[in-house]
């Protein structure tokens, strides 16, 4: 995709540490991307694999917060894995940036690379078209797992290494079948539930789950994003946006 593509607008994360080309239709990244990329404290020389990474707006934000991190994207849409090297280019990363061009539902094998320290993903919320009304054809892709929730989970657990962290985000009623799905070879569960307003139901949840780990399950407290003050965001749902705070389990 040309660098002058009038159908990709510029935009600005982290308080303007990240800059991000993203289509001006279809899917865009937002607030799930953020809280995800705040949840993943990686360290210098860590290994970071994500799973469907779209134009690169979660590694980016890994990228600022985490520095001397070492990342990958595996992204299906040729298109968007194009926007996600320009993304890495463009804030400077493309020296600890691999994005490859594959479907999730192959499997990790193909990739022939080592396991990873941390696999993270922000899968598709419905394996049912059925399910919603159809999304636009920009936003399916992002929208539908067309392998299911199980295909994601799967990849994810082959990527990390033992001991490494998968973490993840995505609807709060999938919660239960995220558990399931990754309970065969993962462990020391962290969940931590995002709710629009205090008095709401959780929709979200973010999950983090270790390769062989045995802890306990551990609830934490819930991240808020809005209040009824009037103000966009909460302090703390603020501070993250702005990379002045991290979603650490």
């Amino acid at each position: 995709m040309p660098e002058d593509a009038p159908d990709v607008t510029e935009n600005t994360l982290l308080d303007g540490r990240v800059r991000l080309r993203q289509p001006a239709r279809g899917y865009r990244a937002g607030m799930d991307a953020a809280l995800l990329a705040a949840a993943v404290p990686a360290r210098p020389g860590d290994r970071v694999l994500e799973a469907g990474c779209g134009a690169g707006a979660v590694l980016a934000q890994i990228a600022a917060r985490c520095p001397g991190t070492l990342l990958t994207g595996l992204e299906r849409d040729p298109a968007a894995a194009d926007l996600a090297r320009q993304n890495a280019a463009l804030n400077a990363i493309a020296d600890r940036t691999t994005i490859l061009t594959g479907d999730v539902a192959a499997g990790f094998r193909p990739l022939a690379r080592p396991p990873f320290g941390w696999a993270v993903s922000n899968p598709p919320f419905f394996d049912d078209e059925t399910a919603l009304r159809a999304p636009a054809p920009g936003k399916r892709a992002a929208w539908i797992a067309d392998d299911g929730l199980s295909a994601w989970t799967t990849f994810l657990m082959q990527g990390v290494r033992e001991g490494g962290r998968i973490v993840l985000i995505h609807r709060a009623d999938r919660l239960a079948d995220i558990l399931s799905l990754l309970a065969p070879k993962c462990g020391s569960f962290t969940i931590r539930p995002i709710h629009a307003f205090a008095e709401d139901p959780a929709k979200r949840v973010l999950v983090q789950a270790i390769r062989t780990g045995r802890a306990p399950l551990r609830l934490l407290p819930p991240l808020i994003l809005h209040d009824r003050s009037g103000t966009k965001h909460t302090a703390q749902a603020e501070a993250i946006l702005r990379g002045e705070a991290d979603l650490a389990f």
